[in-house]
């Protein structure tokens, strides 16, 4: 039986494998197993625009209210405010019912603790054994039963901690948001012309089924039409919750999260504010990244895939910058998960700091060319080239041959029958025919 949560939260098709009943039983356990010693635990709770939240909300309050706990309702709002309501509200925990970058049909519960960070597996191994289990809960009734308050001011208070972590005003600036017609559609655009700068916005009219529909992060060919045709600065895309950010510079050019990260830490270490000098990514990031941080001497730690263990990492070491290449930022100063607006409005103060254009900042890390084939294998042999001596030595002499001006990643998937074989080096052709050569020979011998 596979794991119910995965690398961030519970997520699935909407009243079909995320279902009522699921969300009730994930409210009730959620709500035993963060506050097993508080008679009320407080729960903060919110939702991106998709259709299927209302239906989830409603179970997953009735799940939380079943335990005697109380529930503060803040309703659309991005999923890092989540994290800052907790705090500000001295919360024992809170929910976010999104699926992020994911299609409308698509819908997730994400749980944070009181401090705002996501759950360590641990916890959430504690709240699936009692769902998958027969546990009998103790019965509420009377004034025991829990009840619902609502935060019409959520979204406010998420604006005013944003506006407190810049430490100049954007005026001067004009730059398009794509707000994917998600959580930060209203408070994206309300707290960057509250600092100074002109906005132009797209993705704004959620309808509960455009989420992420052609716009947003995973979408970024209107945002860069929108910059050029505007002449604006940049442009700064989101995704269906808020907790990533991706922009386009000046002249309509993607600028991803490796070299935002680069942008970052460059401007961090000339104000002292870079910790240890490091900057914590994953695996997948572009080797470019690292090339870059080491002519600004800076350094890189590498992680498994997945903000979370970006996050951990740097939790553990004491670091206080890293991310995806996704556009999952974290900013340890400020927040505890990704935050895409944060980021945003951070970046935005780079440009007016640096006096420069994002292109000009962007170009301090050059990408290495990098081709990712897929090699369609017997799923129960996934993991196999790991013992393959032949797949072993060819990757061997596929990293002499790149002389550390490049690299092998070899990655299973996680729900697919396939292994990845991603290679990055100074000539696409020669790194793509060898990409292609390894993956085949991967796919005969793991048949």
């Amino acid at each position: 039986m596979s794991r119910l949560f995965g690398t961030d939260g519970v997520r699935g098709i909407a009243n079909k494998e995320l279902t009522p009943e699921l969300a009730f039983a994930l409210g009730r356990a959620g709500a035993f197993v963060l506050a097993q010693n508080n008679h009320k635990p407080k729960f903060v709770i919110g939702k991106d625009t998709r259709i299927s939240g209302d239906l989830l909300e409603s179970a997953l309050i009735a799940g939380i209210l079943s335990i005697g706990g109380e529930v503060i309702r803040a309703g659309v709002i991005p999923t890092p405010a989540i994290a800052v309501l907790n705090r500000l509200l001295r919360a024992d925990a809170g929910v976010m019912i999104s699926a992020s970058h994911n299609p409308a049909e698509f819908n997730g519960i994400k749980f944070f603790d009181g401090q705002g960070f996501k759950l360590k597996d641990e916890i959430e191994d504690q709240i699936e054994m009692l769902i998958r289990s027969k546990f009998v809960y103790p019965e509420m009734t009377g004034d025991q039963v829990g009840f619902i308050t609502e935060l019409p001011d959520a979204n406010e208070m998420y604006e005013q901690f944003l506006l407190k972590t810049l430490h100049a005003d954007l005026t001067g600036l004009e730059i398009v948001l794509d707000c994917a017609n998600g959580a930060a559609y209203r408070i994206g655009p309300e707290v960057f012309e509250k600092a100074g700068a002109k906005v132009t916005v797209i993705g704004n009219d959620p309808d509960g089924i455009n989420i992420n529909l052609n716009c947003g992060s995973t979408h970024m060919e209107r945002l860069k039409a929108e910059v050029l045709e505007q002449k604006a600065h940049f442009g700064l895309a989101f995704d269906g919750d808020a907790d990533r950010m991706l922009a386009v510079d000046e002249n309509g050019n993607l600028v991803d999260g490796d070299k935002l990260l680069t942008i970052f830490a460059c401007n961090m270490k000339k104000h002292n504010l870079l910790k240890n000098n490091t900057v914590v990514v994953t695996v997948m990031s572009n080797m470019g990244l690292d090339i870059a941080l080491e002519e600004n001497q800076c350094h890189s730690v590498k992680t498994q895939v997945g903000d979370r263990y970006v996050l951990e990492e740097m939790l553990k070491n004491g670091y206080n910058l890293g991310g995806e290449q996704s556009g999952h930022l974290i900013l340890l100063d400020y927040n505890t998960t990704g935050d895409g607006v944060l980021s945003g409005l951070q970046l935005a103060a780079i440009v007016k700091e640096e006096g420069k254009t994002l292109g000009t900042l962007a170009s301090t890390m050059k990408i290495m060319p990098q081709v990712l084939v897929n090699a369609k294998v017997n799923g129960q042999k996934k993991m196999d080239y790991e013992k393959d001596a032949a797949i072993q030595e060819e990757i061997k002499r596929m990293e002499n041959m790149l002389h550390k001006k490049g690299r092998v990643l070899i990655r299973p998937s996680g729900t697919e029958p396939l292994v990845r074989v991603m290679l990055e080096g100074e000539n696409l052709e020669e790194i793509h025919d060898m990409a292609n050569r390894l993956a085949e020979m991967i796919a005969t011998k793991l048949k």
